[in-house]
């Protein structure tokens, strides 16, 4: 079953309100906003690099907010253990019985922050659940809620005192993005706002938790073309093949190119997929799996930068094909 017209523009309606109710929090941060419930709606997880005091607990409190979801925050420490991530199990004596207990790792969304700062151990313990929804706790599989997404924080300036989130978990993450600091509009809207303090501030809920699982379904069914789906897959070959890439993008972030641009064109309105969602969603999806060659990097070359050169070279479908 594909996607109707009428079915795009009820999720376009509903995804503008959720992105305008966030950015009474985040204000002018719309592009960020709307990425973040790209993931939410393609069922995958967002990773956010920026400085201190942007923004990104805020973002990931008011979209918990606004589909009425359980959210919860972790602080990565280096002394942080993969138990107090997902559980442990407790020896009950009064019962005479092991019984879980479940960790912050059980709720729709969770803020994972600074995960840069934990063990490569701790770090571990959540590839199980953002790939299957499940952490396994002394052989015994635990489901966490649905939905569920993990917004992950790291800062890029401080490097004493933290381990490089290694290229299986990057993998893990849909979409990375930065926020930025506000511009001086922006600014002046912020200080000129309510006087409470960030973390004190809520939005209010604007649909249930259901319906982001009903809505995630529905663009699964936004209808791609073949063409369009060559284009990703050549996108991805040359990330192999580029001379300044040491390992290019996985098959899993082809398919995840695919996913967030279904959604995406679901958010614009439209029942199917344009080269132009694939484009607009390459460098958030596929920079941070890039490794480049060591040469390169010395030389000042970026993810980014090659992803969008490689935009420049591989040439979309036309329209007509695509349609």
């Amino acid at each position: 079953m594909t996607m109707t017209p009428e079915q795009a523009t009820g999720f376009q309606d509903a995804f503008g309100r959720l992105v305008e109710n966030v950015e009474q929090v985040l204000v002018g941060k719309t592009f960020v906003v709307r990425l973040g419930f790209v993931a939410l709606f393609s069922e995958g997880h967002l990773l956010l690099e920026d400085f201190p005091g942007t923004g990104k607990t805020s973002l990931a409190r008011a979209i918990a907010q606004s589909v009425q979801g359980i959210g919860h925050r972790i602080q990565f420490t280096p002394d942080l253990l993969p138990g107090d991530i997902t559980g442990v199990t407790v020896y009950d004596q009064r019962q005479a019985e092991f019984s879980f207990h479940p960790g912050p790792v059980f709720a729709n969304i969770v803020l994972a922050d600074e995960i840069n700062r934990a063990s490569p151990k701790t770090q571990a313990a959540l590839l199980e659940v953002m790939e299957e929804g499940h952490v396994t706790v002394d052989a015994e599989q635990h489901d966490v809620p649905s939905p569920f997404m993990v917004i992950a924080t790291q800062n890029p300036i401080e490097q004493a005192g933290t381990y490089r989130l290694p290229e299986a978990q990057l993998d893990r993450f849909l979409l990375k993005a930065s926020i930025g600091y506000p511009d001086h509009a922006a600014t002046l809207r912020i200080l000129s706002g309510s006087p409470d303090k960030p973390h004190e501030r809520t939005v209010p809920g604007i649909i249930t938790s259901e319906a982001v699982l009903e809505m995630a379904r529905l663009a699964r069914t936004t209808y791609v073309d073949p063409s369009v789906n060559d284009y990703v897959s050549r996108l991805v070959d040359a990330t192999r093949s580029a001379s300044e890439v040491r390992l290019g993008a996985s098959v899993r972030a082809a398919l995840g190119l695919v996913r967030a641009a279904r959604t995406l064109a679901a958010a614009s309105g439209r029942h199917y997929v344009t080269p132009d969602d694939v484009k607009s969603l390459a460098q958030p999806v596929l920079a941070h799996r890039l490794v480049l060659d060591p040469e390169a990097e010395f030389d000042g070359v970026t993810a980014e930068s090659v992803v969008a050169q490689l935009l420049l070279e591989v040439p979309p479908p036309s329209d007509r094909q695509a349609g």
